[in-house]
């Protein structure tokens, strides 16, 4: 589970709006007074967007530790795209780091609705000056959410609806289980729980999806890199050093990193390739050329070095703390291998930065969606490896809903689900929001065509 930022936006174009126009938006005055007035909040300042919307960089203040508010605290960074203040407002999870450019999730397109973007605690620079990593948890940072949405009721007092891909799904759905009545709904895309981190369904799922010369050609790409090590680690040196890339302050060396990269590739490649892309293997004894831009455009070498980990050491924290990760069998290759289980996440963390599984919280979390669940979506892409272990809805769960998208990678949505399941869910989900109808369907350059692309294995 690792995040890549690739965030794709569509090129810049005029408004284009189709059908009636939604309510105008509200007097500058009016949306900027009733920020300033929210006890915490900052309004850094408001930056130009498309026509109809209105966009502003904003921090909230937070205690470090919610149980302990007076031992310091830190600044959480938000964005907010204001449309209407009689809109329905979505909170955008991000799990993450908070994306540089703003753009519409898909709940909010459906919905034309407001938008508050959440940067994840301890993502730089949402973090304290001196963190204590004890008080990166899962109810710390659902926690963050409440306390941000209870504040934002002041300006916008119509429904909520919280989303998130990936990790941001996961980050949404951690905060329904301890303030489930926060919000009204939550839509959360391509987003695993991992129950019992020592039984992984990751191989079987890998061992079946596509078909079997795919796989084959994939182990088969595997071995001839880790055959050709000294040549390919050669190559990987000298654009490390041509780039300023390091290895030594996380994952210690490029040996350590070329090895990642190479194990990491098949779940690499169904996460965010597919079947389409089975022809573009390079086969046994294929040039140096062919195996760096498969490996690169699949995984990214430097998404192992220091400056590529760093930014995802607290996702690296929480996977090894709380949230479990893929453990994926590197059998196939085991004659090959240097370094084995390169893939646990102690290996992505800063040695002083101390780290112990505490397992349980995903299984509370899955109990807790299973038996008092509500007003739930959940949409998965059948060729995701995510899919493998994702929430499952049960007996408890009430006016929940469960999609899986055809051949879907890891950037599944709505709108790629089959003609009728999009229409019930597009239909649920404005019910959950209170919008009697479906809004005139509105194209700007802030709508983006898929979600935010992730390192490989990390959701």
């Amino acid at each position: 589970m690792r995040i890549r930022g690739w965030l794709s936006v569509l090129a810049a174009g005029c408004l284009l709006l189709a059908g009636v126009p939604v309510a105008g938006a509200s007097p500058p005055d009016d949306v900027r007074s009733r920020l300033d007035a929210v006890p915490g909040l900052t309004v850094l300042g408001e930056r130009p967007t498309e026509p109809g919307f209105r966009l502003f960089d904003l921090t909230y203040a937070q205690p470090t530790d919610h149980r302990d508010p007076a031992a310091g605290g830190f600044q959480q960074r938000l964005t907010l795209l204001h449309r209407d203040l009689a809109r329905p407002t979505v909170l955008y999870t991000t799990g993450y780091n908070l994306p540089a450019k703003a753009s519409r999730t898909e709940p909010t397109r459906l919905l034309d609705g407001n938008q508050v973007a959440m940067e994840h605690r301890f993502f730089t620079p949402s973090r304290p000056g001196r963190p204590d990593w004890t008080d990166l948890n899962i109810w710390q940072a659902a926690t963050d959410e409440h306390r941000v949405i209870e504040a934002l009721r002041a300006v916008y007092a119509d429904r909520w609806v919280t989303t998130g891909a990936s990790k941001g799904g996961m980050t949404a759905v951690y905060h329904r289980r301890f303030y489930p009545r926060d919000v009204d709904a939550t839509v959360a895309y391509v987003a695993p729980n991992d129950i019992v981190n020592e039984r992984d369904r990751y191989d079987e799922f890998l061992a079946n999806v596509g078909d079997e010369s795919c796989r084959a050609a994939l182990t088969a790409v595997q071995r001839d890199a880790l055959t050709r090590r000294t040549e390919l680690r050669d190559r990987f040196a000298a654009h490390a050093a041509a780039e300023g890339l390091t290895f030594d302050r996380i994952i210690g060396d490029v040996d350590r990193a070329l090895e990642a990269v190479v194990v990491d590739a098949p779940f690499a490649f169904w996460q965010y390739r597919g079947q389409q892309d089975c022809a573009r293997i390079p086969a046994p004894g294929a040039s140096l050329d062919d195996l760096w831009t498969f490996f690169d455009e699949t995984v990214e070498f430097s998404s192992y070095a220091d400056q590529g980990l760093d930014p995802y050491v607290p996702y690296y924290y929480q996977a090894g703390t709380q949230l479990g990760w893929p453990d994926v069998s590197d059998e196939p290759l085991a004659d090959l291998l240097h370094h084995r289980a390169i893939g646990e996440p102690r290996n992505f963390v800063p040695r002083e930065i101390d780290m112990q599984f505490r397992p349980g919280a995903m299984a509370d979390v899955a109990a807790w969606v299973a038996s008092q669940g509500s007003e739930l979506m959940f949409v998965n892409g059948s060729a995701d490896p995510w899919s493998a272990e994702p929430f499952r809805l049960g007996p408890g769960s009430r006016d929940s809903y469960d999609y899986l998208v055809p051949d879907g990678n890891h950037g599944s949505q709505i709108e790629d689900l089959p003609g009728a399941e999009r229409t019930e869910a597009e239909a649920t989900l404005r019910r959950w929001a209170g919008v009697d109808q479906a809004p005139a369907r509105l194209t700007t350059p802030l709508d983006r065509d898929d979600l935010p692309r992730t390192p490989p294995r990390l959701p």
